[in-house]
């Protein structure tokens, strides 16, 4: 699944080449690419809707991503596994998993595709600037109103472990196993060490390790592993090439040497470096 750099360059392909488009028309070609419902009736309505309105601004938090439109609403969208935006010339045929169309005054088409059909979008109200099916989950450490510091007590406070609560989408955003795994290799701290091990100096040094990881990956367009995940032009990114941990298992710790190692972590898997990432 798209993590926060992932879709921060989606965001921004998308900021730079659909603002401020206004929408001619919609084709909702395949139900299932709406959420949270997808009958005939809601597919109609989103057609209808959206039609003739104009985008006005592209924002995200974490793994959620929405195009604001000029009444006051937005389309959200949630790439699931497998979600993608693709803007192309109108002329070019359809990818057979193209789920919604969306035609530009500019010429071009706004498509939506998705292969395992997780992903879908909605049109919603917004709550103070943030979708409403987006306010249960917590700023990001991109976001002016994300303060490492309270973020830092929270976690120190939590009776859980370093990666569970790095993945917790309530406590920080935009963090998935990819950058999970990357951040704790880069603080030498195994994914299992208790929350309130951490002083609050190294709970802060911990969050904005997270930060500089990611920042790093969306200079390089995010991971790819596989076509599913593309910017809007189609592009891959190529931050893969620069994984400290994630994805190598059996390969040589880039810090010492000593082969890392994958273990089971709930219906997941962490890779880590057992001489770097010992458990205190």
């Amino acid at each position: 699944m798209p993590e926060l750099p992932e879709v921060e360059t989606i965001r921004a392909g998308l900021n730079s080449r659909v603002i401020p488009a206004l929408v001619e028309s919609v084709d909702v070609v395949d139900p299932r690419g709406l959420r949270p419902s997808g009958g005939l009736e809601d597919a109609a309505a989103f057609e209808m809707t959206l039609t003739s309105r104009r985008f006005t601004a592209v924002n995200r938090r974490g793994k959620y991503l929405w195009i604001v439109l000029d009444n006051g609403t937005a389309m959200v969208a949630h790439l699931g596994m497998s979600g993608q935006f693709r803007i192309v010339d109108r002329h070019i045929p359809r990818h057979r998993h193209t789920r919604i169309v969306i035609a530009l005054d500019n010429g071009q088409d706004l498509r939506f595709l998705d292969q395992r059909t997780f992903g879908g979008l909605a049109l919603v109200s917004l709550i103070d600037d943030i979708p409403a099916p987006v306010a249960h989950i917590a700023p990001d450490p991109f976001e002016e109103c994300f303060n490492v510091d309270e973020v830092a007590q929270r976690l120190r406070s939590r009776r859980s472990t370093l990666k569970r609560s790095l993945l917790d989408q309530t406590l920080v955003s935009g963090i998935g196993n990819i950058y999970a795994d990357e951040t704790l290799w880069r603080a030498r701290r195994h994914p299992d060490t208790p929350c309130f091990r951490l002083s609050q100096s190294e709970a802060v040094e911990l969050l904005q390790t997270a930060r500089q990881v990611m920042a790093e990956a969306i200079c390089q367009g995010g991971t790819s592993f596989d076509s599913l995940y593309v910017n809007v032009n189609g592009e891959s990114g190529y931050f893969d090439r620069n994984l400290d941990a994630y994805g190598r298992e059996g390969k040589p710790c880039k810090r010492c040497g000593e082969l890392m190692v994958r273990e089971q972590f709930t219906n997941r898997s962490s890779t880590r470096c057992p001489r770097c990432q010992r458990l205190r």
